[in-house]
């Protein structure tokens, strides 16, 4: 009996071990040194442009590093602090005036982004307020570009800043200023 269970354990071992099928696809190569979603690490930073006529009522920022291929940046604008809470809201934003509309805008491509006012009258007409000494908060994250294949996951609420930072573990206790 002893040598029949032998036996047959011998020839589960060797059927087991020389079982092999298709080899699976390859996965995608990870990126040393950073961690978060998908691999890559999410980002938050503010930026205090000043809308000029000079600069044609836009500014440009270099990104460094660059944003990687699938990656999406969100700009919020610094509406109200109340009780030291503030309040964003995503761009764009529009506003009435009484000599028409304007709105603060930006666009973004892997190595720089803008952020501009719109508007359907003359822009030196806005209040200075509206112009000058203005926060936004910029928010990099990754996108998942064919790496998180998982169609189940729920993406946030891309209007709410408070949803994009807990999705993304982003720490914005202490919120760099950029130049």
């Amino acid at each position: 009996m002893k040598k029949i269970i032998t036996l047959l354990g011998i020839f589960g071992a060797i059927l087991f071990s020389s079982c092999t099928g298709p080899e699976g696809p390859p996965g995608y190569d990870g990126l040393d040194g950073q961690n978060g979603q998908d691999g890559l690490i999410a980002e938050v930073f503010e930026v205090g442009p000043d809308f000029t006529l000079a600069n044609g009522y836009k500014v440009t920022y270099a990104l460094n590093p660059k944003i990687y291929s699938g990656g999406n940046l969100l700009i919020y604008e610094l509406i109200n602090t109340n009780g030291g809470i503030d309040t964003w809201a995503l761009l764009p934003q529009i506003y009435y005036f009484a000599g028409g509309t304007a709105q603060y805008n930006y666009n973004f491509s892997f190595d720089q982004f803008t952020i501009l006012i719109d508007a359907n009258f003359d822009r030196a007409q806005l209040p200075t307020s509206f112009r000058l000494g203005k926060t936004f908060r910029v928010v990099i994250i990754p996108g998942d570009d064919g790496v998180n294949t998982n169609k189940s996951v729920i993406k946030p609420d891309y209007s709410d800043y408070n949803a994009v930072i807990k999705r993304y573990n982003i720490d914005d206790s202490n919120v760099k200023k950029r130049n």
